[in-house]
């Protein structure tokens, strides 16, 4: 991963924000020689996180809703997952 000033990062920003979005490129963003950002390109789960607020966990429910949800319209057997669950700890 290259390694970008901030000074260099102000000079050739249109530049390496293209290369970000077109290459997919990383840049270790460093101040006086010392890293202090990672500038990668972002995902659409990322993106979403963003929009979100950046909580993860938010997601991570919205995605466990929408699976139970999926697996509950499939779901064929006369007990309840609750029910199956406990039979099989005993």
């Amino acid at each position: 991963m290259p390694e970008i000033g901030v000074r260099d990062l102000k000079a050739h920003a249109s530049e390496i924000i293209r290369k970000v979005r077109e290459r997919r490129s990383r840049y270790l963003i460093t101040y006086r020689g010392r890293p202090v950002a990672v500038l990668s390109p972002i995902d659409e789960a990322k993106l979403a996180e963003v929009a979100l607020g950046g909580d993860p966990a938010h997601i991570v429910w919205e995605t466990l809703s929408r699976l139970g949800e999926e697996i509950g319209r499939g779901w064929r057997s006369p007990k309840t997952s609750a029910e199956l669950l406990s039979d099989m700890r005993r």
